[in-house]
């Protein structure tokens, strides 16, 4: 199987985390300056890694409605969506970054880092439902 690609998008940081070739885990692969042509890196991603499709995280607001957020995001899906040769799906991804900020709460110097575990934990959630769901 090819791996899968997930996004955790930020207005200064995309965080990146890539599935193994099961894809039943998740791993942490990369920040991504959202100020240095962020697209063209995620089809370098796309390709150098055989990807099957890509995650994107969409922050839905707590009560489920779409925010000022979740509408750049999906501009940037649609963005991605003309440039790579796989899918793009969008993923519910609310409190992602608050639990990668936790989990990562002892750490030092995690800035760069907290984005790339929120992506991890997006696609985990993706692939554990996408099990779940095949059972």
């Amino acid at each position: 199987m090819n791996r899968i690609l997930a996004l955790d998008f930020g207005r200064a940081r995309i965080g990146v985390a890539i599935s193994d070739e099961l894809q039943l885990l998740a791993h942490p692969l990369e920040t991504i300056s959202a100020k240095q042509q962020p697209a063209a890196r995620i089809v370098e991603i796309v390709r150098e890694k055989n990807v099957d499709h890509v995650v994107a995280g969409i922050p839905r607001q707590m009560n489920g409605q779409i925010g000022s957020a979740a509408t750049e995001v999906l501009d940037f899906v649609e963005k991605l969506r003309a440039l790579l040769p796989c899918p793009v799906v969008t993923w519910d991804e609310r409190l992602t970054t608050v639990a990668a900020h936790r989990a990562l709460r002892d750490a030092r110097d995690t800035r760069g880092y907290v984005d790339q575990v929120a992506a991890q934990m997006i696609l985990q959630s993706y692939l554990d439902s996408r099990a779940e769901r095949d059972r």
